[in-house]
């Protein structure tokens, strides 16, 4: 019997050929993670890693990006925003520091190898997200970016885990702390991500890769994956807990407070530091 994702508001799952295509879908708000969004996302790893007819998943954005990160205006009111109608009680409650952690925990449990077909911006959380998948093929002109600092906060939610595995702790540091944008054509130069490829060749690319997956040795392939994820959960469980600590401290300071103001504002923010 086939396992139904219909309860998923924002996730669009449809599988095929033994390969599951997990779409996040608020194309209008270039697919910021709202409460609802948020909760799905620690839901489905769980959920398509039981999924007997699934050997290998897709994970992309709709429209034109992948994920812009958090909901910015939702944060403005105090909370990531609340919303959805569906779901057996999924999203109904705010995002603390444990639904962080539990969002890239289930992400790495995922035995079935994870494809990102990264067709857009890639931002915050939704630049963690692209990271963590197992093999990334990503757009030229996509950008990613963890801008956790443009609104006064600290890398939370994985960026502090899986950047510096990919590019080094200096690199990494860099981008951090300053929130700056570094091209798919560039990250593929540096080896951040597989593959760098045109854009009309973003899905196309992954469908392959992950059907060759899907078909090949299902128990050597998924154990050869959890034999690596050990290192990659052995940092997150090294870091995860701190700056996710950091991050929610940050949330109550007035340098986070005017950041989202001044987005909401359309304004350049005015930073206080530790003056406050």
């Amino acid at each position: 019997m086939a396992t139904d994702y219909s309860d998923y508001e924002f996730l669009k799952v449809e599988v095929a050929e033994r390969v599951a295509t997990i779409t996040i879908n608020r194309p209008d708000s270039l697919n910021a993670v709202n409460n609802v969004v948020h909760h799905e996302l620690e839901q489905i790893w769980i959920d398509v890693r039981a999924d007997r007819d699934v050997n290998a998943i897709i994970l992309t954005g709709a429209g034109r990006a992948f994920c812009a990160g958090g909901d910015v205006k939702g944060m403005a009111g105090g909370s990531l925003v609340q919303g959805g109608s569906k779901g057996k009680g999924r999203g109904r409650g705010p995002i603390t520091a444990s639904n962080g952690r539990r969002l890239v925990d289930n992400f790495l449990d995922v035995e079935q190898p994870v494809i990102g077909a990264i067709n857009g911006d890639a931002i915050g959380l939704g630049a963690t997200l692209a990271l963590l998948c197992d093999i990334t093929v990503v757009s030229e002109k996509a950008r990613f970016a963890d801008t956790h600092v443009k609104v006064g906060i600290v890398a939370g939610d994985g960026g502090a885990v899986i950047w510096p595995l990919l590019i080094g702790p200096h690199r990494a540091k860099e981008f951090l702390m300053r929130g700056n944008f570094i091209s798919g054509a560039e990250a593929g130069r540096i080896g951040m991500v597989n593959y760098a490829v045109a854009p009309e060749q973003v899905m196309p690319k992954a469908r392959e890769l992950a059907q060759e997956l899907a078909d090949g040795p299902t128990l050597a392939i998924r154990w050869s994956k959890l034999a690596v994820n050990k290192w990659l959960k052995q940092q997150s469980n090294l870091i995860m807990d701190a700056s996710l600590a950091y991050e929610m401290m940050t949330f109550n300071t007035k340098d986070h407070q005017e950041a989202v103001k001044a987005f909401v504002e359309k304004r350049k923010p005015d930073f206080v530091g530790n003056k406050e």
